[in-house]
């Protein structure tokens, strides 16, 4: 028997298990980073691989890096897509096991009408219904949503990547590496848990990475950047892509997370 460990929640929403076990399955590509194995799910619960703990190293920082160029280079069909197994669902799920809200699924042509559509706009929905968003905050989204197609930049013809979509560095185990590939010397890999998976853009995880600070970001980024160089003024966009994370985490918790997106909100409506 593997050594396993267990998520569970016994009202877990319609799917919800189902959703992130297709998810972790869609993301393990030839030369992408290691992801949590699948042993079993069910209605109520997902049982995966225990993954052994080991410090992050400079080393592993950066092979990721370049593991997750090329699961992005994966690509999926389009922005929006759900993985193989979930694409028939008109959702799926972002946040906690505790509480996690619908993420809209579906296919956009464009990164911009993407993220208005499926990701801004309906969290405003979710945080209007719970009373932690307000009026004022919808005419802000509103804006920036107008903005979209400037505020992306160069990388809005980015093609679809195929996203991990909640990849701060809580998502991000660090164990003694696998196999013996000869990327990292010092014998650490990182490996991915808990995603939102979804035909997304590439600059969306890491941006999601800096957010609460994974450790040797730059390192990762360096490691990228090896394998896929960005498009010009990717730290100008970093908070662009965090502020539907930033969002959601209003619309759970409140508190600072609510004065943190609206700061984000009129900065973005500056530009």
């Amino acid at each position: 028997m593997p050594d396993v460990f267990r998520k569970s929640r016994r009202d877990a929403p319609d799917g919800f298990f189902a959703v992130e076990a297709a998810g972790l399955r869609w993301l393990d590509v030839p030369g992408g980073p290691r992801v949590a194995r699948v042993v079993d799910v069910g209605p109520a619960h997902l049982d995966l691989e225990r993954v052994r703990g080991a410090g992050p190293t400079l080393a592993a920082a950066r092979t990721l890096g370049r593991r997750l160029a090329v699961l992005h280079d994966a690509g999926a069909p389009a922005f929006g897509t759900l993985p193989p197994g979930a694409a028939d669902r008109p959702a799926g799920f972002f946040g906690p096991v505790s509480d996690p809200l619908p993420m809209p699924g579906g296919s956009w042509g464009d990164w911009p009408s993407f993220y208005a559509e499926a990701r801004l706009r309906p969290v405003l929905g979710q945080g209007r219904e719970r009373g932690t968003l307000t009026a004022d905050d919808a005419d802000a989204v509103e804006r920036v949503c107008a903005l979209l197609p400037r505020l992306a930049g160069p990388a809005a013809d980015d093609a679809p990547a195929r996203a991990h979509g909640d990849l701060w560095s809580g998502n991000v185990l660090w164990s003694p590496r696998s196999g013996d590939d000869g990327d990292d010397e010092e014998g650490a890999e990182a490996v991915l848990i808990d995603p939102a998976a979804h035909g997304g853009h590439r600059e969306g995880d890491l941006a999601m990475l800096a957010l609460f600070g994974a450790p040797h970001l730059d390192e990762i980024l360096a490691g990228y950047e090896e394998v896929h160089p960005l498009a010009a003024g990717r730290r100008e966009r970093t908070g662009l892509h965090q502020l539907y994370p930033l969002a959601v985490h209003a619309v759970l918790f409140g508190g600072g997370y609510v004065d943190a997106t609206r700061r984000l909100l009129a900065s973005l409506a500056r530009r």
